[in-house]
């Protein structure tokens, strides 16, 4: 099994500037790159929250480490702000799939590795199987096409309805190459992928999740407080993109899509990045995952009392 390299480190830690006796939260915490990296850099604490239960536990050497410094709980970090009970100073994101979970076959996640087709992050709930055995042929078709804006998705749904039920990765990778037949072959990228992504997106709720979690950032973060976020796809990088520039100092004050807060002139953020900051020569040479990675970052303003 491979390690797990965090994605844009020196960038996260550039944007969220630890400092000593400060509270920060790693919303995701995977492998734990991110918080390793904000307790080495400064004298301070970090709560790691993570859905996976694997995670949680892998982290709890960091934990001896660290003495007290470092915190892990199971959960989402949309429920960030009542899971740490008061306000941090800073709160990092990282919205992809950690290399554990990729290279574990068992999880369901890859198309590279013949597993069972689960790809649920916490283990509870839905499976992508059952996702694909019970649903609609024109609801699987929406959700590739939204989730993993497939062109082919109706094609594929077709595909997938004529060979149920599914169980593993490597059938379901097999049905969608099929579909999409030899042209489909020629790219870069598995003819599989759109359609794992947005399997993964719907079985986790990954989108819904994102929304609630910008907004407990946002409630938890104190004044001045960094937030961090790495997306490694379209839709996320929009989400973030459209949510920060409509609650910063940049957003347009006549928006009739801004929120009222806005609307009226108080702005909830500075945006720290006005593009998006993505991966050099040399991280892309370290880490070819990191290709499509995408980090924006911006500074909670809260008003005066």
């Amino acid at each position: 099994m491979s390690e797990h390299i965090p994605v844009l480190l020196d960038e996260v830690i550039e944007a969220l500037s630890p400092k000593d006796g400060a509270r920060y939260i790693d919303g995701t915490f995977g492998g734990g790159g991110y918080a390793r990296a904000i307790l080495e850099a400064a004298e301070c604490r970090v709560l790691g929250i993570d859905r996976d239960p694997d995670a949680i536990a892998r982290g709890q050497s960091l934990v001896a480490k660290f003495e007290g410094r470092l915190t892990l709980i199971q959960g989402q970090f949309s429920e960030m702000a009542q899971i740490a009970g008061e306000e941090v100073d800073g709160v990092v994101l990282d919205l992809g799939v950690s290399s554990f979970q990729f290279d574990q076959a068992e999880r369901g996640f890859s198309f590279r590795a013949d597993g069972p087709l689960d790809m649920r992050m916490s283990k509870a709930g839905e499976s992508a199987a059952d996702f694909v055995n019970t649903a609609e042929e024109s609801v699987i078709a929406d959700v590739l096409w939204r989730y993993g804006e497939e062109r082919q998705s109706r094609r594929i749904a077709r595909a997938i309805m004529a060979s149920r039920p599914l169980t593993r990765t490597a059938e379901l990778a097999e049905i969608v190459s099929a579909a999409l037949g030899p042209a489909a072959q020629r790219f870069a990228i598995h003819p599989a992928t759109r359609t794992f992504q947005a399997l993964r997106i719907q079985v986790n709720d990954e989108l819904g999740e994102l929304e609630r979690g910008l907004d407990a950032a946002t409630d938890v973060l104190a004044d001045k407080g960094r937030l961090a976020i790495v997306s490694f796809h379209s839709l996320e990088d929009r989400m973030v993109k459209r949510y920060l520039a409509e609650r910063s100092t940049s957003a347009s004050r006549g928006s009739r899509h801004a929120p009222e807060e806005r609307r009226h002139g108080t702005a909830l953020y500075r945006l720290l990045t006005t593009r998006p900051r993505s991966a050099g020569a040399a991280e892309l040479d370290r880490n070819p995952r990191a290709r499509s990675a995408h980090l924006r970052a911006a500074e909670r303003i809260r008003r005066s009392s």
